[in-house]
């Protein structure tokens, strides 16, 4: 399950883990706030109760969406104007 809010400055999507039958094991929630100029997740952290948080350039997230799509291997994308010779 995941909820979409968006905010003054930021669109906010929660992932909530609601698991598969008989997992027991659910992680805490994702927040993930996209910014004009980068995205942060952040999560809860049981261990010590503190959030933690990971922020994305707005590259490293092209580049996050096209490795889903991919094989195995090392990639570097072009500009699009790079492509059409």
């Amino acid at each position: 399950m995941f909820t979409i809010e968006h905010d003054f400055d930021a669109t906010v999507v929660t992932l909530v883990d609601e698991g598969e039958d008989g997992v027991k094991h659910l992680q805490e929630d994702v927040t993930i706030n996209a910014f004009e100029d980068c995205i942060t997740l952040e999560q809860l952290d049981p261990q010590t109760d503190r959030v933690q948080v990971i922020t994305l350039s707005m590259a490293q997230v092209r580049d996050l969406a096209a490795a889903l799509d991919l094989p195995e291997g090392v990639y570097r994308l072009r500009p699009v104007e790079d492509q059409g010779a």
